[in-house]
């Protein structure tokens, strides 16, 4: 007896979601998976590339956020002073906590963030 369950299959995401994004210069948001692009409302991946000097407004999000580092720097701002995540570490923060992200250096920043449940401009509270 075989263990195949009910015609289900991977399903390939064929291309993300270019998603317009707040902040003093522009930063490409691709979303992969979340609830422009694949429907998800428990997560959402998308690859973040942000120019040097970007900075966005801070935000009290709702959801947990980890952000893993590809390529350059990211800063990020909050209550208890200042963390700079490099190529290969990752940050996590907590839903409630005030945060706010910039790649201050040359060359920007490349990174992945997965929020839980999936972001929502709703539920981001960015600063006025």
């Amino acid at each position: 007896m075989s263990m195949i369950s009910g015609g289900t299959m991977p399903r390939l995401i064929d291309s993300p979601t270019v998603i317009e994004a707040a902040g003093n210069l522009p930063k490409r948001i691709e979303e992969y998976a979340g609830r422009v692009n694949s429907g998800h409302d428990g997560v959402s991946v998308a690859r973040m590339v942000s120019p040097a000097g970007w900075l966005e407004p801070g935000q009290r999000p709702e959801f947990e956020e980890i952000t893993v580092v590809l390529r350059g720097m990211l800063r990020v701002e909050h209550e208890s002073g200042t963390t700079d995540v490099r190529p290969g570490q990752a940050v996590v923060t907590s839903p409630g906590e005030w945060v706010r992200y910039s790649s201050p250096e040359p060359g920007g920043a490349e990174y992945v963030a997965v929020c839980t449940p999936a972001f929502s401009p709703d539920t981001v509270h960015r600063d006025a």
